[in-house]
Formats: structure tokens, C-alpha cells, sequence
């Protein structure tokens, strides 16, 4: 059973009552679903249950998978036994598998042991596991034998199937009854959707109980010796508390002598979460972006009046919000969270850094001050502050422990389902800490096979001087821990723990978690890409919900970024901290999907016309109105040319410059291309 009350669940119903949607609304979060349908196919003349069929499928989204049991009972307890702990299940219905097993054509049978075949499965299932059957013990008892044999074995099903399920609803004209109650609501009903009230939460995958594999060990907030500032080395401690900068509405110089303004950040505490017990392992089947929607909503940009040629690069942004949206127009962002993670990076892989930097500049991002809390200020963007474990020189041995890597994991990704819960629309990665772009070198050694003085940057004093001494240090430092971990596997978690670190490690758990929930991140700096990188091998899916504003000059962001197929945006070359940059330019990007969701189609591809604009037509009948036209003089007929000398247009003649036609009925606007 998981934290939150259930693993398994049994959702019964009548005809029509409700019972499909109800339990499709209970895996509506999860990243996959697996839908096992046990309908036989029926009569290929029957078009009524065909059109029941069809409305089915219609329901499921895209990111579902569907596999068929119906040819054979037996496989319905085989496909749950196989689930593994990170799969969600959804099994629709029993009923239909009942009718199956009765068919002559897989008799003589033993339905009762087939049928105490599935209850084991379901009992010993690891999966998240939802199963529907239509209840029958309320209705008449049926007139003939068949009949009777139905309800007989679907009854003996349900009370089976029950008795194995760690919870069981009944859902009643779309009113849902929980007849084994296995935990308290978390999240309250909405008026839309009534069928909802008391469905426990799930937002991941598979989430262990207390003492299992996976599950948390830790002390929960509120406990006594939970700090106020938690680190990712303990997942059931609270979240750090979400700041929201607010820019001053009127800077102006502060005479001499005069006291200091007060602090422009106005910290807004976070409520802690419940730790998930996520099992988070190689091959996660995580949410894909749409592939269709970016795609046409790149197409729909040639179709709208924008004068000139276009949104150029920023194209690629209008198609990656697209995908990550749904939708062929996309609106910009809006609630918008950074996330700063600070951890420092002991031994060789800091040299040169002022010592007590990276937590000066932590600590004036919690106050609000600094470029990263401006910029964030200036986005309406909240900012999170995230302290993460300490790594160990990575020379001398590995820099996390296991149990450490399975934390940070798990912390990062409740940093992303949090910001999903709080509405968050686009997280920005950004990091803090010394010799964070040390570690980041070293996992793009291991996993790209890159050397190290190719992507170490070099290293700036405070002072503005380069320290190349400071440089050979820190490449020699990752040069030793390749050494030292020649023979170790080259898997995610041994990477994050070997090489990458505490920030690298929650950083990835927040690229998963946010894909997961279908957020977009926005990466900026050698942490956010190190994190793309070793996120591969846990979910392939992670990348494709990553946008590169700039790479900010960095060898190792290029490289990363070309690994990852994730071409920069910008060249500004920035150096602001990382994350910074990502807000600088986050204002143009968010213009660009303005003009894509608010500017109408081109008059000439069927747009309505705007008081500002008349497009002539020679062939045409020409303005109605008797009263002369305000922005352009209509020419004498006989006239060589345009005589008015208004300064905003000038009548052509039918051969001029104005819109010309490729055809008798396809008018083409001046400057625009014919497809």
C-alpha cells in the first residue's frame, strides 16, 4: 500500500453510472498509463457497441498505451503480475473479462481458479493498479441460465477482486462512494467534477509505504530537529520557503546620508508536502511533448500579418511551447518559479573560488537582492532557494553516498510537483555554488566522452583577472576522478554519485519530476545541461521539455547542448550567474508567443480586415462610402499616376506595387511569399 492510502484500487458502478470516467480521472496525473482493455470485439455489425468503442478510445490521451486481453483470460493476471513499480495500470472492465471467460470458446475451463488467479495478481501487484466492474448484485436475478452464470461469476469476481484491492469505490449517477476508505482526501472537488471528492493523490510514479524500497526514512516536517532552511539529503524535511521578488515601483537616487531602503522581497512561505517515496530508476516512461502541435503552430506563423519576415530563431520557441502545451497557439507563460540550487564542491573542484561566495550570494537571493532576484522581480517570477548536500572531492572518492543520490532525486522532483501544485508554468534552473562547472565537466566526460580542458571555462578572481593556475588545478581534479572511476558503471545514479554531486542530483530529480507534471524548464549554466545529460538514462523523455536560451559562452553548455539536440536561442554571451540569463531573455520570449497567439491571419488569407488597414483591390468594386478615404487619395482615372500627397499611402495603378495575384482567386499581400 502506498503513502497515500491505496496501490490498488476497484472502482464498481452500473450502466452508464460513471464508473470509466471516475477511474480514469484517478490516473489522470500519472506520467503513463497502461489501459488493459478486456472487451471482446463484438458483432462487427453491431454499430451501436462499436460507437461505445470508439467513445472509449476517444477518452484516453495520447501518451496512454493499450493492450488487449480479450483473446485470452488467463493473460489479464499474467499482464498485472509483469507490471513493474513504476507502471500505472488501468483495467476496463471486469466485466467484459468475465464474458470472455465464459465463452464456450475457452471451455471446459475452471473459472474459479482463473478467477483466484487474478486476485493473487492483484494482491501481489507492484504496479499502481485501477480496475472498473460493473456491480450486478443489485439488479433482478436473470431468467435464463447464461444469465445467471454471468452475474454468478462476476459477483464472485468482484467480491475477490475486492477483498485483494486496498480500496474500493462505488460510483452511483456519477456520485462516488468509497466503500473501503483507505485514506483522507487530499485534494479538495471541484463543482466540474463532482466524481472526484475523495480520490487520493498521485502524481508520479509508484509510491512506496513507509519501510518498503524506495520509501523515505527520515523524520517528517513538523518533527522535532527539522530546520527552517531543509536540505536534499532529507525528503521528508519541508521545502524551502518560495520567495516572490517585487521590483521597486520608482527607483531613484538615495541622498547622502540617507537610510537604506528596505528590502524589495517579500518572502511568502511554501506549506510543506508529504515525501512521495518515489521509486525513481533507468527507463521511466515519462509524458512526450505534442509532436503534432509545434509543428503547426510553427506553420500557423506564416499564415498571420506580421509585417517582415518573421519571428526568426524565436520561430523554435512558438514550436516548443506549442508542444509542451498542446496546442497550435500557444499563449506565453505565466506563473514562472526559479529554482536556485546551492551546494558547494569540495576539493580541487573549487580552487580559486573566494571562499563563502556561493552562500553570500544564496543568502542575497533570500533577501531578494542581487541580479538573479531582480531579473526574477522584473519577470513577476517567484524564486526558490535550495540548499543541497556538500559534495566530496571528487578525486579521492565518490562525491555523494547511494542513499544520498536516491534523496537528492526524490527532493528534487517534490521541488517540481510542488510548483506544479502552486500552478507553475515554466521553472528556470539556476545554481550557485563553488566549483559547480568542475562537476559539470566531469559528467559530460563520462557521459559524452568529452576532455575535461575542453569544457572546463576558465576561471575569473573577484577581482576580474584570470587565475590559469586555479584552471590546471580544476582540470586535473576531474582528470583523477576519471582515473579513480575508469572501471565503475557509467549508469545515472553511479555518475551523480561518483562525479556530479548534490546540486547535479537535484537538479536532475527537478527535470524528471517537471516532465512528469509537463512542465517546461528553462536550463542556463553547466548544472542545468549536466542534468539534461544523466537524465537520459533515467527518462529519454526529459530533454524534449528543456529550452537553451544561451548558452552563455560556456564550452561545456555547447557541447552539452549539441549532445542533447537543444540548439541556443541567443548568443548574448551574458555572465550573470546561472540562471540569470534565462530571465534576461525570458521578456523576448514571451513577446514572441504574444505575437503568435494575438495577431489575426493576413487579411489575404481570409482575416478580417482592421480599422487600419484597407488592402485595395484594382479589380474590385472599390470603397462604398461617398466620404473621401482618410489614409490614401483615390487617383484621377485618366491621371498618369497617384496626385495625393498624403504621407501615408499613395493610390498605385492596378499594375503598381499593391497586391498582385497568382491566380483568379488567390490574392497574395505585398511582401509575403505564395505556398
Amino acid at each position: 500500500m502506498s503513502v497515500d492510502g491505496w496501490n490498488t484500487l476497484l472502482v464498481l458502478g452500473g450502466i452508464r453510472s460513471g464508473k470509466s470516467e471516475f477511474a480514469e480521472s484517478v490516473v489522470a496525473d500519472a506520467p503513463t498509463v497502461r489501459y488493459v482493455a478486456t472487451a471482446p470485439a463484438g458483432d462487427p455489425e453491431d454499430t451501436e457497441w462499436a460507437t461505445r468503442l470508439a467513445a472509449h478510445r476517444a477518452r484516453r490521451p495520447g501518451s496512454w498505451t493499450t493492450e488487449e486481453t480479450a483473446a485470452d483470460p488467463g493473460r489479464l493476471a499474467e499482464v498485472i503480475a509483469a507490471a513493474g513499480p513504476n507502471e500505472t495500470l488501468l483495467v476496463d472492465d471486469l466485466g467484459g473479462w468475465v464474458t470472455v471467460l465464459l465463452d464456450p470458446a475457452h471451455q471446459p475451463a475452471d473459472d474459479t481458479a482463473t478467477i483466484a488467479e487474478l486476485a493473487a495478481a492483484v494482491r501481489a501487484s507492484a504496479a499502481r493498479l485501477v480496475l472498473v466492474s460493473p456491480e450486478v448484485g443489485l439488479s433482478l436475478v436473470p431468467t435464463t441460465p447464461l444469465g445467471r452464470a454471468f452475474t454468478d461469476a462476476l459477483g464472485a469476481t468482484n467480491r475477490a477482486v475486492a477483498d485483494a484491492c486496498d480500496a474500493v469505490a462505488l460510483v452511483v449517477a456519477g456520485q462516488t462512494a468509497w466503500l473501503k476508505p483507505a485514506a483522507t482526501p487530499t485534494h479538495p472537488a471541484t463543482p466540474a467534477d463532482p466524481g472526484q471528492a475523495d480520490v487520493p493523490a498521485q502524481a508520479g510514479p509508484r509510491q512506496a509505504a513507509p519501510g518498503q524500497a524506495g520509501a523515505p526514512a527520515h523524520a517528517g516536517p513538523g518533527q522535532a530537529g527539522a530546520p527552517a532552511q531543509a536540505t536534499a539529503g532529507a525528503p521528508d524535511e519541508a521545502l524551502p520557503e518560495v520567495l516572490t521578488p517585487e521590483a521597486p515601483a520608482a527607483p531613484a537616487p538615495v541622498p547622502a546620508g540617507a537610510p537604506a531602503q528596505a528590502d524589495w522581497a517579500a518572502p511568502t512561505m511554501a506549506l510543506p508536502m508529504v515525501a512521495t517515496g518515489l521509486v525513481i530508476q533507468p527507463g521511466m516512461e515519462l509524458p512526450m511533448p505534442d509532436d503534432y502541435t509545434g509543428p503547426q503552430a510553427v506553420d500557423r506563423l506564416a499564415t498571420l500579418d506580421i509585417p517582415g519576415a518573421g519571428l526568426g530563431v524565436l520561430e523554435r520557441v512558438v514550436g516548443f511551447a506549442a508542444a509542451t502545451q498542446g496546442t497550435a497557439t500557444p499563449v506565453p507563460w505565466g506563473p514562472v518559479r526559479v529554482l536556485l540550487l546551492h551546494g558547494d564542491h569540495e576539493g580541487g573542484a573549487s580552487a580559486g573560488a573566494t571562499p563563502g561566495e556561493s552562500a553570500r550570494r544564496a543568502r542575497q537571493a533570500r533577501a531578494g537582492k542581487g541580479a538573479l532576484a531582480r531579473l526574477a522581480a522584473e519577470n513577476g517570477a517567484s524564486l526558490q532557494v535550495v540548499e543541497t548536500p556538500a559534495s566530496a572531492p571528487i578525486e579521492e572518492g565518490p562525491a555523494l553516498t547511494g542513499e544520498q543520490v536516491e534523496s537528492a532525486l526524490r527532493y528534487g522532483w517534490r521541488l517540481a510537483e510542488q510548483a506544479a501544485d502552486a500552478g507553475v508554468q515554466l521553472l528556470v534552473l539556476a545554481a550557485c555554488g563553488a566549483g559547480t562547472e568542475t562537476a559539470a565537466a566531469a559528467v559530460l566526460a563520462a557521459t559524452a566522452g568529452a576532455e575535461p580542458p575542453a569544457v572546463l571555462g576558465r576561471v575569473m578572481t573577484e577581482h576580474g583577472e584570470y587565475d590559469d593556475a586555479a584552471w590546471m588545478v580544476r582540470c586535473a581534479a576531474v582528470r583523477d576522478a576519471l582515473h579513480r572511476t575508469r572501471r565503475s558503471s557509467r549508469e545515472a545514479k553511479d555518475i551523480l554519485a561518483e562525479l556530479g554531486g548534490g546540486d547535479v542530483a537535484v537538479a536532475t530529480g527537478v527535470l524528471l519530476g517537471a516532465t512528469a507534471r509537463r512542465i517546461p524548464v528553462l536550463l542556463d549554466g553547466p548544472v542545468g545541461v549536466a542534468a539534461g545529460m544523466v537524465s537520459r538514462d533515467l527518462a529519454g523523455q526529459a530533454r524534449h521539455w528543456c529550452l537553451l536560451p544561451d548558452h552563455g559562452g560556456r564550452p561545456g553548455v555547447r557541447l552539452a547542448a549539441d549532445v542533447l539536440g537543444l540548439t541556443p536561442l541567443l548568443d548574448l554571451r551574458l555572465d550573470l550567474g546561472e540562471g540569470a540569463t534565462a530571465l534576461a531573455a525570458l521578456p523576448l520570449l514571451r513577446s514572441a508567443l504574444a505575437l503568435a497567439a494575438g495577431l489575426p491571419v493576413h487579411p489575404s488569407l481570409g482575416g478580417g480586415d482592421d480599422e487600419d488597414f484597407t488592402e485595395p483591390e484594382p479589380a474590385g468594386p472599390g470603397p462604398t462610402s461617398t466620404e473621401p478615404e482618410p489614409e490614401f487619395a483615390e487617383p484621377e482615372p485618366a491621371g498618369p499616376g497617384p496626385t495625393s500627397t498624403e504621407p501615408e499611402f499613395a493610390e498605385p495603378e492596378p499594375a503598381g506595387p499593391g497586391p498582385t495575384t497568382i491566380g483568379p482567386d488567390a490574392p497574395v499581400a505585398p511582401g509575403r511569399r505564395a505556398d
